[in-house]
Formats: structure tokens, sequence, C-alpha cells
């Protein structure tokens, strides 16, 4: 991508929008070839699953810190309080001041809490943290996280891990018109065009775990979804062409040899 193409969240910026999660993968040294080929500056992190003592199989020895950014995520809470106490243990053991927020309904659908997450928002966000919060493709919900502080916000695009892409375009082109802060698509990418679709709607970056870790071959997944989120910002950039019930010729119908013969 070029170097001016970039995204900023809080005091962050960075040029790949992809962004990519850290679990499922067989091993630490797949995982680690996984996101270098992805391109990713931005990994996500479980809180719950870190293991803080490098002298163990630890997955922070298996990340270049020189080249990638940790985003702390509190994955498996269902309730505020859960989610909030996570993530300042993620502040705490990482030193970091950025969260993705993650609140979830039930352990069955994996569906966001939109009442939970809003709760958990308004708190970390009175405490300093830089929230990038997940949520359903709702656009009233995504406006009240906005509302209510969020660095970005980032609808589904279809549950975590099904692997179905984005089910609902429309409501995500509606929170891209009203958003004024980086709409990230995150959960329920399956495979490369399941990118570019997010990103030819105007979405700044995506989000994913499964996509990739869970494919036959991690790693060449990894750099056709890097490869797809390049393209697909180029297109929403480079502006479509609108859509037409009829054709249209991309030649002249009349050549200068017929309007010669006319004359």
């Amino acid at each position: 991508m070029s170097g001016q193409d970039t995204i900023r969240l809080g005091k962050h910026e960075f040029h790949s929008r992809l962004f990519v999660g850290t679990g499922k993968y067989a091993t630490f040294p797949l995982m680690a070839e996984a996101l270098a080929a992805s391109g990713a500056e931005v990994v996500t992190v479980a809180v719950r699953r870190i293991e803080l003592d490098r002298s163990k199989d630890s997955l922070l020895n298996y990340l270049d810190l020189k080249k990638l950014t940790l985003l702390p995520n509190t994955a498996g809470c269902f309730s505020a309080e859960d989610a909030i106490r996570t993530a300042r243990l993620g502040r705490e053991a990482l030193e970091l001041d950025w969260v993705k927020l993650e609140v979830l309904a039930d352990p069955q659908t994996l569906l966001p809490d939109p009442i939970e997450t809003l709760k958990a928002l308004a708190v970390l966000v009175k405490e300093g943290f830089t929230v990038l919060a997940y949520t359903s493709d709702d656009p009233v919900v995504a406006r009240r996280l906005e509302e209510a502080g969020a660095t970005s916000v980032m609808p589904l695009g279809s549950p975590i891990g099904s692997g179905q892409g984005i089910l609902n375009p429309g409501n995500i082109e509606i929170i891209l018109e009203r958003a004024k802060v980086p709409i990230i698509v995150d959960a329920g990418v399956g495979t490369a065009s399941d990118v570019a679709v997010a990103m030819e709607l105007g979405a700044a970056g995506v989000l994913m775990n499964t996509g990739i870790a869970g494919a036959r071959d991690p790693v060449r997944m990894a750099r056709a979804m890097r490869l797809a989120c390049e393209a697909g910002r180029l297109a929403y950039e480079s502006g479509r062409i609108p859509r037409k019930k009829f054709a249209t010729a991309s030649s002249p119908m009349e050549g200068r040899i017929e309007q010669k013969i006319k004359s």
C-alpha cells in the first residue's frame, strides 16, 4: 500500500489495515509464519491466555514486538465487570493502554452483548483506555458506542468463527456512512473475497483469526488475506462504476469506417 495510506487509532498509526488474531494455530511457529505472511502490524492477544513467563513456551516468545503491536482483547468475557477487570489486567501485564473490548452474550452464539459492552466502554474510556469496541452490525448500537467514546467501532461480518463472510452489507454501509471513527469489520471472515467485500464497502480495516488459523494452509491464506485487503482498499479509493440495469458498450457502436461508408 501507499506510504500515505495509514489508519490512525488513538496515538497509534499503521500502514496495514489487516488485523490478525493469535489463537487457534496448531503451533506457535506456524502462527509466527502466518502473521509474517499477513503483513499485519497489529495482532490481538487474549489477556486470559497470555503466559508472561517467557522461560515457558509463551506466545510472546514467538511475536516480534519490533514489528508487531499487541492489542489485548477481553475475549471470553460475558459481563461488563469481567471485561473491565480483564482490560485492567492487560494494561498492568503488558503496559498497554488500549484494548479490544469484547463482551459476549452467551457461549453458544458468541454474539456481542450491546448493553454490557456500553457499560464496560463507559468505565474504560473514563480510565483513559483507547477502546476498540466489538459489536453487532446494528447501526444504532454502533452510533451509541461511538458517542460513548469508542476510538473504533468493530461490527461483525457474521458470528465469530462462522466463516459466513459479510452477511449484512447494507447495515455495514449505514454504519460507515454515519461514523466519524474508523470502522473495522471483525469476525466471520472465511476467505479472501470476504475481506475484499468489507474493504470495498469502505471499512477502515478487517480483523480476523479463524479464517487464517483454521485454513488448510494458514500461511498461504494469510498472504491471500493481505492481498485482498490491499485490493479492496484500492478498489474503494478508485471508485467503482455504478450498477446499471442494461448493458453499456465499452467501444463506440460505430467506428470511422462505418461513418465514411454512410457519408
